[in-house]
């Protein structure tokens, strides 16, 4: 499988993103992550609706900065993880929280990426599906 590098980002993907609480309790995700090319790497920017059960939809947005070596970075200038360029494991400790991911590039220009969530004050399954929309406009 060819590795990824950080230009192979560039541009907008459409996002399902499905969640599943330890309680079995659901949420999902619809919307776009578009990356765009900045100063330090790429910004990704993910917005769309969120639907939980039991409670009305609602926007909700993120924001992280991917650099040339694959490495991802919270919008507050924390470290998150890095990505694996072929695809595979990737892991983030965030106290007293532990994250393990998974990145699937097996399908791509779709693509996957998991994380199993566990610990104290947090338990849940994400997975994130992405597809290629095409490149930034202008």
């Amino acid at each position: 499988m060819k590795a990824r590098v950080l230009d192979d980002f560039e541009g907008r993907w459409r996002m399902t993103r499905r969640i599943v609480q330890g309680d079995g309790t659901r949420a999902g995700l619809t919307g776009e992550a578009v990356w765009r090319r900045v100063e330090e790497g790429l910004l990704c920017e993910e917005a769309g609706e969120l639907c939980v059960e039991g409670q009305p939809p609602m926007q909700a947005q993120r924001r992280y900065m991917w650099r040339d070596d694959l490495s991802v970075w919270f919008d507050d200038g924390r470290f998150f993880h890095i990505v694996p360029a072929r695809g595979g494991a990737c892991a983030h400790w965030c106290d007293p929280d532990q994250y393990d991911g998974q990145y699937d590039f097996s399908r791509w220009p779709e693509w996957r990426c998991i994380w199993q969530v566990r610990g104290p004050r947090k338990d849940y399954r994400m997975v994130t599906d992405y597809s290629w929309i095409g490149p930034l406009k202008g």
